[in-house]
Order: structure tokens, then sequence, then C-alpha cells
């Protein structure tokens, strides 16, 4: 029987010692590294470190999952991503599997399902279960995905709007200027299809994106 070789990305080290500690229970599923955050996941995974597919959370410190997803589409690792997230809004998931996630789990799902996805996923399947696929498809078909997800960068500078920052002190806190962060927030503003800093709050509330 061929080994799954698995590895654990997640900022939490309490989780990341529970998911271990249950899949050591599967004969078939070999935990070969856990890592605390997506830069140590890349170090790996530049080093020719072999495995066949990684836990990889969201929202992790240096780099988070999204940036994790973006740097695997241009590796010829051949590391499969499942996503295993609290976040379930569909923003996310649908995000997730546009960037090249097979497959995305909530971090309440039970030990059936997730063991179901790993092998599910090792296979070459995708693995998104019934609810999942749910949010995802009625997320997408009140959006487009290409033009409504916002960027990494343009997510953290709605989260500073979002906390009543100016203009000026937005480019002071992340070091760039005023005008690049005008042209982020006029992106911003044409992607979620609002007119004005009132209707962005209210909009990205109701979406999930602050």
């Amino acid at each position: 029987m061929n080994e799954i070789k698995l590895i654990i990305a997640d900022d939490h080290e309490l989780f990341r010692k529970g998911l271990a500690e249950l899949l050591r229970k599967h004969d078939d599923i070999k935990i070969v590294k856990s890592v605390a955050d997506g830069f140590e996941f890349m170090e790996l995974i530049n080093s020719q470190f072999e495995a066949d597919i990684v836990l990889l959370d969201i929202t992790m410190p240096n780099m988070d999952g999204f940036q994790v997803l973006k740097e695997l589409k241009t590796l010829t690792s051949n590391i499969k991503p499942i996503v295993i997230s609290m976040h379930n809004d569909g923003n996310y998931i649908a995000k997730c599997a546009k960037m090249g996630a097979h497959g995305y789990l909530l971090k309440n799902t039970d030990e059936a399902e997730l063991i179901l996805a790993i092998r599910s996923v090792n296979k070459g399947k995708k693995y998104f279960s019934a609810e999942i696929s749910e949010k995802m498809i009625n997320f997408m078909s009140t959006h487009s995905i290409s033009e409504n997800i916002l960027s990494n960068k343009e997510t953290e500078v709605l989260g500073l709007i979002s906390k009543g920052l100016t203009t000026k002190e937005i480019a002071t806190k992340l070091f760039v200027s005023s005008r690049t962060i005008e042209t982020h927030r006029a992106n911003i503003l044409k992607k979620l299809e609002v007119k004005n800093t009132a209707e962005l709050i209210k909009k990205a509330t109701k979406m999930n994106l602050i």
C-alpha cells in the first residue's frame, strides 16, 4: 500500500498537533512535515521536499494560504492543496477553487469526511462537500469571480478603509504612495460596483470581505 505523504500548514500549534494525532490512526497516511506558515511551507517545496498533499490554512502570518496557492501554480510541484479553514463563505471558497485548491474543508469537518477528502484528492479527484459546493455555486451565481474577488493587497487596503484610515494614513502604513492607494481604492469600488465609501463598507460587510 502506497502511503499518502502529507504536510500540515497551519499557524495554530494545537490544531496541527490534534490533526496529526487524528491522521496517524490511518496507515495509508503519513505526516511528513508540519509547518506554521506559508513561507515555511514554500521553503520546503522549493527545496524539492516530496509530499502528495498539503492541508492548508488560509489565515497565516508571513505568507497566507492565498499566496501559497498562487505560488504553487507557478511551480512544477505535484503537491495537491486541500484548504482547511474556519471561513465558510462563498467568497473564500470560490477564490480558493479558482486559485487551484483541489479541495476545501471546514475546520469542524468530521474525521470520516477529512479522510475521504484526502484519499479522493490523492487519486486525482477534487473534493468539495455538498455544503461547500452549494456556498460556492450561490456566490458564483451572483458575482463574477474574475472581476469581483479582490487581490490580497486590495483586501488589505479595504480592511484599513473599514477602520477609518485616510488615504495618506494607509499609504504610510503600507509604505507606498497615496496615489497607489487611490488606485487600489478605485479598483475596489469598481469590482464591488459601488460609488462611495459608505456603499463600499456596506457591501463588503455583506460579502464577508471585512
